[in-house]
């Protein structure tokens, strides 16, 4: 794909923005944020809206207006803080990076990974998933599996950070034979299962209460290499650094029908997410239309 005007406008305002970000203060960093999130939330109508909308098909009653209100200003906070630290942390040396993010739960990769079947782990745009990567790429090969975003320059910047944590891309488009090559090559593979996929695409399951259109993928990669299924979530912490939470295998009951199976992994794999977000909901991406397709 060529890059078009506006493409080439919005690299040179990243490139300015990185230029900046590599000289500013991780501190002063946050407080930027704080500043942006807060004005997102009084500026972005369409967003706010849509976070709304998403919270009240979440929580119900549970939450009242104020309440929403509070978690989607606070939502627009985080992501305005990781969006900046992402630039900034990839600019840092491997040694810069240990000391930003902590990690439990490392002993589960090394047990699965000794049945050489490889890994599958899955997570959400939740927290700072994107800086798990630093820590995973240290116990085998980490493939990502992700969709390429559409401006080409920002693409080319955007895989030069991922493999300067540790990951290497697959995209999505014909992603199956290098997943399950690199599976049998015990390697591990990441795939975040939290967003809305075409009617065609996609498997019906609950998330909060209500069909959402999800992504087989990981189940079906499950099913034709069984290879462990691992979920992780990466969270802030008060300090501006991060805690990277490894979780063991979810239990899986296999029956042999196909459709079932897919529906029933998938399923119990949202659950776990879903568990994560009414715990801290203010990290995950409640802007994104998750609901939008429907039966």
């Amino acid at each position: 794909m060529s890059a078009s005007f506006k493409h080439k406008l919005e690299y040179s305002a990243f490139k300015g923005m990185k230029i900046f970000l590599k000289i500013l203060p991780r501190k002063t960093l946050f407080l930027i944020s704080r500043f942006l999130g807060n004005m997102l939330f009084a500026l972005d109508k369409k967003h706010k809206q849509l976070a709304y909308s998403n919270l009240k098909t979440a929580f119900g009653d549970q939450y009242s207006f104020s309440k929403r209100q509070q978690v989607i200003k606070k939502t627009f906070i985080h992501f305005s803080s990781i969006f900046l630290d992402f630039i900034k942390i990839a600019g840092l040396n491997a040694k810069q990076k240990d000391r930003l993010i902590s990690a439990q739960g490392t002993e589960i990769l090394k047990k699965h990974l000794r049945k050489k079947k490889g890994l599958l782990i899955f997570t959400a745009h939740f927290g700072f998933w994107e800086i798990a990567v630093h820590v995973l790429s240290k116990h085998a090969k980490l493939n990502v599996i992700a969709r390429p975003l559409d401006n080409p320059l920002l693409e080319k910047e955007l895989s030069q950070f991922r493999a300067s944590l540790g990951s290497h891309v697959i995209y999505k488009k014909m992603a199956a034979k290098p997943v399950l090559r690199a599976l049998s090559q015990n390697e591990m593979v990441a795939v975040l299962i939290d967003q809305n996929v075409l009617l065609r695409e996609g498997v019906f399951i609950q998330f909060f209460g209500k069909d959402a259109s999800t992504t087989p993928s990981l189940a079906t990669f499950f099913l034709r290499a069984r290879a462990p299924i691992i979920p992780i979530f990466c969270y802030p912490t008060p300090n501006h650094d991060y805690h990277l939470k490894i979780m063991e295998t979810p239990p899986l009951k296999i029956t042999g029908d196909l459709d079932k199976d897919v529906r029933n992994i998938t399923q119990i794999c949202t659950n776990i997410i879903e568990n994560e977000i009414t715990k801290h909901p203010h990290l995950w991406l409640w802007f994104h239309d998750r609901w939008r397709s429907q039966p």
